[in-house]
């Protein structure tokens, strides 16, 4: 996982243990002041919103534990983990640029690409200039590597 990644998860599970589940006991010691607590919609609410808050912290702690933080800009090269490609979609001629991550850390909307994805797993080894073919859930694509930076 990279620093950014590792940082961001860690920043997350702290809010989760600081600020949410302290709301969440709250919550649930203020609906169990309102008397009975089988019809209760408010207690019931806040103990689904404690599950999931613990669940997530749970899943957080694991993933934090047993992170490995790799920095890619000690990397160069063809394309591997944490390198920065951009590419060149053949068809469209559209550009995108894709960070290849770990798998917790990867967010599709801000250019962070899973390395078990489909896409990573083509581009892994491949240096600028080449061509890569994809076969991805919605059908077939073609790309050209425009660029690999390491950051």
């Amino acid at each position: 996982m990279t620093r950014a990644g590792f940082d961001l998860l860690d920043e997350e599970l702290r809010e989760l243990r600081s600020v949410d589940r302290p709301a969440v006991i709250r919550a649930i010691a203020e609906a169990r002041e309102h008397g009975d607590l089988s019809e209760n919609a408010e207690y019931h609410a806040a103990r689904e919103k404690q599950s999931f808050v613990e669940g997530r912290i749970k899943e957080l702690e694991g993933i934090i534990s047993r992170a490995e933080v790799i920095d890619p800009s000690k990397f160069s090269g063809s394309v591997k983990f944490g390198a920065t490609v951009t590419l060149l979609d053949e068809d469209t001629e559209e550009e995108r640029t894709y960070q290849i991550v770990g798998e917790a850390e990867a967010d599709l909307e801000r250019g962070l690409l899973n390395m078990r994805s489909p896409l990573a797993r083509a581009l892994i080894g491949k240096e600028e200039g080449d061509s890569v073919e994809v076969v991805t859930p919605g059908g077939g694509k073609s790309y050209e590597i425009i660029s690999i930076r390491f950051i």
